[in-house]
């Protein structure tokens, strides 16, 4: 897509690692690891929009197989908003989708131009933030390291917690250095598991999956024990009240929401089970 000195093209991995500063600048507080790890799901879904040779915007559109794709990380960088250039890359992005349904987590301000692009309301998400001392108790009964953990029962465990199947992003997403993983066993199953990544600012829980919120907690507190505490944000799906209660109960308290939308139907998923989202830029 090209005129007039602008173009849209699939973004190199520099200028993914750019993008995801581009972020950090507007204030959105990605991991430290995120490029890497974004891009690792699909290189070819991130994509952006260049005037006269200068990057001026830029969105991704990762795709998870044939089940579904999610689109985040939509900038148009600060003297460049207002002529075009957002929509030009938006639509080079979607096209990259194809036919598969659509997601996306959107800030207020923007969900009336969301439903106008054919996406729908599924759920509001509130992110939680607050700081919190590490605790001192030991780890509850049943918490172990992500190896001690067959990957393929972690597969199946998130494939009923999430609309696709991610192998390769969550192959990277539990290792990562700056990550720290843990699951939870109960009678020798898998009963839960999450992920704590050093941000810009404080960490980040993503994804926050468990049978019951009892066994969330247990989750949460020992991912918070081995970040050491401090300043921690989780990312919340309303409907889920005790997901909720959960991050009240931790002393976290509302800073932000979205609204996670699709453009079509996607594979239900165990919604009880949610407790924290994995990221807003690919679901």
């Amino acid at each position: 897509m090209s005129g007039n000195g602008f173009s849209v093209r699939v973004a190199t991995a520099d200028e993914v690692g750019a993008i995801v500063e581009w972020a950090a600048s507007e204030g959105w507080n990605p991991g430290l690891s995120d490029a890497a790890l974004f891009r690792a799901q699909d290189p070819e879904g991130f994509f952006v929009g260049v005037e006269d040779g200068v990057p001026v915007s830029a969105v991704s559109v990762v795709n998870y197989g044939d089940a579904l794709s999610f689109l985040g990380l939509y900038i148009v960088r600060e003297g460049w908003r207002g002529k075009g250039f957002g929509m030009a890359t938006w639509r080079a992005g979607l096209a990259h989708a194809g036919t598969r349904p659509v997601g996306l987590d959107g800030v207020v301000a923007q969900q009336d131009n969301y439903r106008r692009s054919g996406f729908a309301l599924a759920h509001r998400n509130v992110r939680y933030a607050g700081t919190v001392a590490a605790p001192t108790a030991s780890e509850a009964p049943g918490i172990v390291a992500f190896g001690e953990v067959a990957f393929e029962s972690v597969l199946a465990y998130d494939a009923a917690c999430f609309p696709a199947d991610r192998a390769t992003f969550l192959h990277g997403w539990v290792s990562a250095p700056s990550h720290h993983a843990r699951a939870l066993l109960r009678d020798g199953r898998l009963a839960g598991f999450g992920v704590i990544r050093l941000c810009r600012e404080g960490h980040k829980v993503g994804p926050l999956f468990a049978d019951d919120r009892a066994g969330a907690e247990a989750l949460f507190d020992a991912l918070l024990a081995a970040a050491g505490g401090g300043l921690v944000f989780l990312d919340v799906p309303e409907p889920n009240g005790g997901a909720v209660s959960l991050a009240e109960s931790r002393g976290l308290a509302p800073a932000f929401e979205t609204a996670r939308m699709y453009t079509g139907p996607v594979r239900p998923v165990a919604a009880d089970r949610v407790f924290g989202i994995t990221t807003f830029e690919l679901g």
